[in-house]
């Protein structure tokens, strides 16, 4: 304590700088910038260990998209409806958003490193589980258990959440420039893949990914040790009153209960990737029933995921000046429009130039989500209430792959799926201005952010 050397502790302030009337202050961490990592908020290191998050969540990303190609081959070989074959890529989500949950508590207990190698270790081992599947049943297994559930779960949630924690000026660039690492995968994978089936096969496909992402995942993973900079409840110089409006905000988000809140996001995430992933899923079937081949339905796939890394950019930029609920409104409205698109356009032109407007106008609403969170709920909670509302957008994803599927199966089309898409992205779209609303959002000064 008497060290000369030793960060000098704050003065104590008078007997007379407060009031009893003064509402008490929240506790503010006095420990100095350097020994909490605050200094590094939106630093070099910031953005060097963002990177790696991209690439973790871009090599990890195959866990979605390889299931989506190989759906033809796997329809073949088990020799089973078009259903069934998409249920691997079901429970492959439903697997991918609970073990968000699981890996983001991983996370917010023991730094975002452990989740990280589990992930790296089972994925891998899952990709050689499903090569050497011996029925549907099993693939569906090692897809959903291992791939989804203890695998690829661990590069989204807690590295989505993880960056955010790392930028406060450009928070919404930073998180949807990590989030584009899920669709710089769908970008990357599907020629690949397709490359290697059509060559070796699926299953020797499978075997070589798992084996590449053991090798680039691990290494990677222990660059992600630094834990996150423990940042103070309140700014420096904050007043008691502006003190006691965060708390409420907080407290009573959009005058209402946390609780509500989470489950409103909830249900706007699955209403919204249930219209998400007709296209995303089916697109490669879609194209083999029309007759293009299932390489250019992979293509479409590429096309369509690679603009939508382009969206996540443009949409983290727009996220930072009209913030979380507006980006949502805008790209839920534009998703509604290229959906809607599909149905009267089925030639190959416009499949590809639908495919990249798809991408375009959807690619920012996850991270949306994820900015919306860390704006009206407390920092304290931002890992586990982010795995939620992912997870929802997830079994979103899962529910709309396997319904297009049985609705296809039912009446012989893509066009009924289509039209419900729509009518989910409408519930989405719902919710959304219900929110703003209450936010004090009123129509013309969309550009503008609510005063809180």
């Amino acid at each position: 304590m008497n060290d000369p050397g030793a960060a000098r502790p704050p003065a104590r302030p008078s007997a007379t700088a407060t009031s009893p009337a003064d509402p008490p202050a929240p506790h503010v961490s006095t420990t100095p910038a350097a020994a909490s990592g605050v200094d590094l908020i939106d630093s070099r290191y910031a953005w060097l260990r963002l990177m790696i998050s991209l690439a973790l969540m871009t090599i990890s990303g195959c866990g979605m998209y390889a299931v989506v190609v190989v759906l033809p081959a796997v329809q073949a070989e088990f020799g089973v409806a078009r259903s069934a074959a998409s249920l691997p890529y079901t429970m492959t989500m439903i697997g991918f958003g609970i073990g968000g949950i699981v890996m983001g508590r991983l996370s917010d207990r023991f730094g975002v490193t452990v989740p990280l190698m589990i992930g790296a270790v089972v994925l891998s081992l899952g990709f050689v589980a499903a090569g050497y599947a011996g029925s549907l049943w099993t693939y569906t297994l090692a897809q959903g258990l291992m791939i989804g559930l203890l695998g690829a779960s661990a590069t989204f949630g807690p590295l989505v959440t993880d960056t955010s924690f790392w930028f406060l000026r450009r928070r919404g660039i930073a998180v949807a420039i990590c989030a584009s690492g899920n669709y710089l995968a769908g970008a990357v994978w599907p020629p690949i893949i397709q490359h290697f089936v059509e060559t070796v096969g699926w299953r020797q496909t499978y075997v070589g990914i798992g084996v590449f992402c053991l090798l680039t995942m691990l290494p990677l993973s222990l660059l992600m040790r630094r834990p996150v900079p423990k940042t103070t409840a309140a700014p420096s110089g904050a007043t008691a009153s502006a003190v006691a409006a965060a708390i409420e905000s907080r407290t009573r988000p959009l005058g209402m209960s946390p609780g509500a809140l989470q489950w409103l996001l909830a249900v706007a995430g699955v209403a919204c990737c249930v219209a998400m992933s007709m296209p995303q899923v089916h697109i490669v079937a879609y194209c083999g029933d029309l007759g293009y081949g299932a390489a250019r339905g992979a293509e479409m796939l590429a096309v369509m995921l690679g603009f939508g890394v382009v969206s996540r950019l443009i949409s983290g930029v727009i996220c930072d000046r009209i913030g979380g609920l507006r980006t949502l409104l805008l790209g839920s409205v534009l998703q509604g429009v290229a959906l809607l698109l599909f149905l009267p356009f089925d030639s190959l032109v416009s499949l590809y130039v639908i495919s990249a407007l798809f991408g375009l106008f959807q690619g920012g609403i996850i991270p949306a989500y994820a900015i919306i969170v860390r704006e009206h709920f407390s920092p304290a909670e931002a890992g586990a209430r982010v795995g939620v509302v992912l997870t929802a957008t997830l079994l979103g994803m899962a529910l709309g792959g396997w319904m297009s599927g049985v609705i296809f199966d039912f009446t012989g089309s893509y066009d009924a799926a289509f039209v419900n898409g729509i009518a989910w992205n409408l519930l989405n779209v719902t919710i959304a201005v219900m929110l703003l609303r209450r936010s004090g959002w009123r129509p013309g000064s969309f550009g503008r952010r609510a005063v809180a």
